[in-house]
C-alpha cells in the first residue's frame, strides 16, 4: 500500500509517494478502502510545521484529511460503523493520510456517505462543509430570515457558507474579485461587491459577517453589522484569538469533528444543497506533482484537487 508522506517539515519537495503498512487499530478507530481524497489548504501549511506544536515532530508523517471510501475494518468499540459501508470523514489534526490507498481515522470524525453522491464529490465536503456550518451556527447563531455577508465568497469554504446559509433561509450578500461578480451572483449573492469596497455603502445591514480570507479590516467588518450581529472569522491568527475572547461581537474559529456536524453536513451534500466544486482529479501516483502546482500556482481555486487511488 502507498501513501504521500515527508520525513520533515518543509516545501513541496519533501513530498513522498512511499510504501507504507497502517498500524493496528484502536477500539475507537476505523480503516477506510480511500476511493477519493480532497487537498485542503491546511495540508501545505502542516507539511511545512506551522502547527508542529499540534503535529509533534516524528516522522514520517503522511498528508491528506480529507476522504471518502469503504470501511474494511473496525476496532471492538466501533458501533455505529460497519465492514463495507461506504463513508465519509476526516482524520485527525495529528494523524492526516488520506492521500493512500488506506487511511485510519477516529469513528467520530467518518459518517455514512449518502447513496446518490459520488466518492469524489463527498471527498471535497468535509473540513470545508463542518467549518461553514460551524462558522454560520454554532458560532455565528444563524436564525432564517437573517442576513449574511461572505467576506470571499467565492473560496472553498465561502462557497459552503453561502450555499448553507441560503439553504437555511437566510440572505446573503457577499465579496469577491471583481471579475468573478456574475459567478456570484449566478450562486444566488446579492448584493456582490470587490474586494476593494467602500464597507460605508453597506454599513449596519448584516446580522452576521463570515470572514474567509484574511483581507478585510475588522473595523470595516464592524461597520457592516448590525447592533447585536456577530463577526465569525475562521483565520485562527494570534491577533484574532485576542478579539474573540475580548468583549464584543468577534469570535474566532477552529472547526471541530463533531459527528453530529459531519452527518448534517453529508445531509446536506446528498440533497444537493452543498456542493464544493472539483475543478481536477488525479490518481495518486499523479498526486505529488499536482499537489505541488496547486501549492505553488494555486490552480485550482475555482475547485478542489480530488486524489483517487488506482
Amino acid at each position: 500500500m502507498k501513501r504521500i508522506q515527508y520525513h520533515q517539515y518543509g516545501g513541496p519537495e519533501v513530498m513522498r509517494l512511499e510504501e507504507f503498512e497502517p498500524g493496528p487499530l484502536g477500539p475507537d478507530e476505523v480503516l477506510v478502502r480511500v476511493r477519493a481524497a480532497a487537498a485542503n489548504p491546511m495540508d501545505f501549511g502542516i507539511r511545512a510545521g506551522r502547527m508542529k506544536q499540534v503535529t509533534g515532530r516524528r516522522f514520517p508523517r503522511a498528508m491528506g484529511y480529507d476522504f471518502a471510501g469503504v470501511v474494511q475494518a473496525v476496532g471492538d468499540r466501533v458501533t455505529r460503523l460497519s465492514v463495507g459501508a461506504e463513508v465519509l470523514g476526516g482524520t485527525p489534526i495529528k494523524w492526516a493520510g488520506a492521500f493512500a490507498d488506506v487511511v485510519v481515522a477516529q469513528e467520530k470524525g467518518v459518517v455514512l456517505k449518502p447513496g446518490n453522491l459520488s466518492f469524489e464529490a463527498a471527498a471535497a465536503v468535509p473540513t470545508v462543509g463542518i467549518t461553514a456550518l460551524q462558522a454560520l451556527f454554532t458560532k455565528g447563531k444563524l436564525r432564517p430570515g437573517q442576513s449574511v455577508f461572505v467576506h470571499s465568497c467565492l473560496g472553498g469554504v465561502g462557497r459552503c457558507v453561502v450555499q448553507l446559509a441560503r439553504a437555511n433561509g437566510a440572505t446573503v450578500a457577499g465579496s469577491c474579485r471583481d471579475s468573478a461578480g456574475p459567478e456570484a451572483r449566478g450562486l444566488g449573492i446579492e448584493p456582490v461587491v470587490g474586494f476593494g469596497f467602500d464597507p460605508a455603502s453597506l454599513a449596519k445591514r448584516f446580522d452576521l459577517v463570515v470572514v474567509t480570507a484574511g483581507t478585510l479590516p475588522v473595523r470595516a467588518a464592524r461597520t457592516l453589522l448590525k447592533p447585536g450581529g456577530r463577526i465569525v472569522s475562521i483565520l485562527p491568527t494570534p491577533a484574532n484569538f485576542v478579539r474573540g475572547v475580548l468583549p464584543g461581537p468577534f469570535r474566532v474559529l477552529i472547526a471541530q469533528p463533531v459527528t453530529e456536524d459531519l452527518e448534517a453536513v453529508a445531509r446536506a451534500a446528498g440533497q444537493g444543497t452543498l456542493r464544493p466544486p472539483i475543478a481536477r482529479t488525479v490518481p495518486l501516483s499523479a498526486a505529488v506533482p499536482a499537489l505541488t502546482e496547486l501549492e505553488r500556482n494555486g490552480l485550482a481555486k475555482r475547485g478542489k484537487l480530488i486524489i483517487t487511488p488506482e
